[in-house]
C-alpha cells in the first residue's frame, strides 16, 4: 500500500511539472534562431480587366505589354498600344523556412499604375526575387479581392480596395532556402517577447527534461545542447523540445487606445490603495418663447420674447476606496463598479498612474 500512494504522489508531482498553471508551449512563444521567413518580390502584368486597367499614361504598362507580346513572336510598336485591359502590378509574397521546392504559397497583388480596379484580372507568369536576385518562386493566376469599384465619369462607388489583392497558393517554389538551425550540436532558442525572467525559466523547463542542456544567454536567447542521444535524429528532439510547457512572465502593461476607446490591461497589473470620485457634470441651457399681444383698444405692437432656462446637475458619488488589487479581475471589477464608461475609466486609469498608485507601464496610442 505504501508504495501504491508513492506512486500515485509521483505520478501527480509529474502533472504539475508538465503542466504548470497558465503554461503554453515553447513553440508558441518562441522560435528557433535560423528559421525565419524569406520576403519576395516581382514585377507583372495583370490582363483582361475590361477596360479599369492602366491608362497611356502609364508608359511602363504599354512597353510591358510591347516586351510581353514579343516574346511570343510578335512585333508590335508600343504607341500602337491601348492598355486599357491591363495594369502594372507588384507581387510580394513571404517563403517559410524549410519550405521544399514545388510547394505552393500566397502572394498579395498591388497595382503600381492608374487602373481604377484589378477585379476579374489574372496576373501573368511573374518570377519572384528575392534579396539577391535570384528567382525562388513564380506566380500566377486569378486574384480574390475585398473589394469593388463600379462607375462612369459622372458617378461612380467603391467598397474597400480594389487595387489589393490575393491569390491563395498562386506562386510555387523553384528553390529551397537551406535553413540551419543546429551549430555546433546546439541551437539557440528566441523568445518572440525579450525578458529576462520568462529566459531563465524556459532554460529551467529545458533542464528539466534534458537535464544540463539549457542555458540563458540574453533576455532573447536560449542555448539548448542537443542530448547525445538525439544526435541522430535532431528533428525528434527539436519536436520534443517546442512541445515542452512553460509559463513566461508577463510585464505590467495598460494599453489604451484613445481613439477607439480600446482598453488592454496584463494580468500583472496591480494597484496600491487610493480612493477615486467619479462624477459628471450636465448643464442645459434652454430658451423658450414668449409672445406679448397688447389687448385689442390698446396700441402696440405683437412682440415675441423669450425666456432663458438655466438647469444644473451633477452626478452625486462619493470617494470610491481601491484598496490592493491582486489581480486583474479586481481591478476591472472594482472599476466597473464605477458605472463608468471605457473612456471614464482611462481618465480614471491616468489619474491613478500619476496619482503613482498604478504599478503598470501605462501606453497611450
Amino acid at each position: 500500500m505504501y508504495r501504491l500512494l508513492s506512486a500515485f504522489k509521483f505520478l501527480a508531482l509529474c502533472v504539475v511539472i508538465a503542466n504548470p498553471v497558465g503554461a503554453t508551449r515553447i513553440k508558441d512563444i518562441a522560435t528557433l534562431e535560423g528559421r525565419r521567413d524569406n520576403q519576395l518580390v516581382g514585377y507583372g502584368l495583370i490582363v483582361g480587366l475590361a477596360g479599369n486597367g492602366d491608362s497611356n499614361q502609364a508608359i511602363y504598362t504599354v512597353q510591358s505589354v510591347a516586351n510581353m507580346i514579343e516574346r511570343f513572336g510578335v512585333a508590335v510598336d508600343p504607341d500602337d498600344i491601348t492598355a486599357s485591359n491591363v495594369a502594372a502590378v507588384m507581387i510580394t509574397a513571404d517563403i517559410p523556412a524549410f519550405v521544399e521546392a514545388g510547394t505552393r504559397i500566397d502572394v498579395t497583388v498591388s497595382s503600381i499604375g492608374d487602373a481604377d480596379s484589378i477585379q476579374g484580372g489574372v496576373l501573368l507568369q511573374t518570377p519572384l526575387l528575392g534579396a539577391d536576385d535570384e528567382v525562388y518562386a513564380v506566380a500566377q493566376g486569378s486574384m480574390l479581392l475585398g473589394g469593388f469599384f463600379a462607375g462612369g465619369d459622372n458617378a461612380s462607388i467603391q467598397r474597400n480596395h480594389p487595387t489589393v489583392a490575393t491569390i491563395p497558393e498562386g506562386a510555387i517554389v523553384e528553390r529551397t532556402i537551406r535553413a540551419e538551425v543546429i551549430n555546433n550540436n546546439a541551437l539557440t532558442v528566441l523568445l518572440r517577447n525579450p525578458d529576462f525572467a520568462s529566459a531563465v525559466k524556459l532554460a529551467e523547463r529545458v533542464n528539466m527534461f534534458f537535464p544540463d542542456s539549457a542555458e540563458a544567454l540574453t533576455p532573447q536567447a536560449i542555448s539548448v545542447r542537443v542530448p547525445q542521444k538525439y544526435a541522430q535524429s535532431p528533428v525528434t528532439f527539436i519536436a520534443s523540445l517546442e512541445s515542452i510547457e512553460v509559463e513566461p512572465d508577463v510585464v505590467a502593461k495598460v494599453i489604451m487606445n484613445q481613439r477607439t476607446g480600446t482598453i488592454v490591461t496584463t494580468s500583472a497589473v496591480r494597484l496600491s490603495e487610493v480612493a477615486v470620485s467619479h462624477g459628471n457634470l450636465t448643464v442645459n441651457i434652454a430658451r423658450t418663447p414668449v409672445i406679448s399681444q397688447p389687448n385689442a383698444l390698446a396700441g402696440g405692437d405683437t412682440v415675441v420674447a423669450g425666456v432663458d432656462e438655466i438647469n444644473a446637475s451633477e452626478e452625486a458619488t462619493g470617494f470610491t476606496r481601491l484598496s490592493n488589487a491582486p489581480s486583474l479581475q479586481d481591478l476591472t471589477t472594482t472599476l466597473n463598479t464605477l458605472g463608468v464608461s471605457p473612456r471614464d475609466m482611462m481618465v480614471i486609469l491616468q489619474t491613478i498612474d500619476a496619482a503613482g498608485a498604478l504599478h503598470a507601464e501605462l501606453i497611450l496610442q
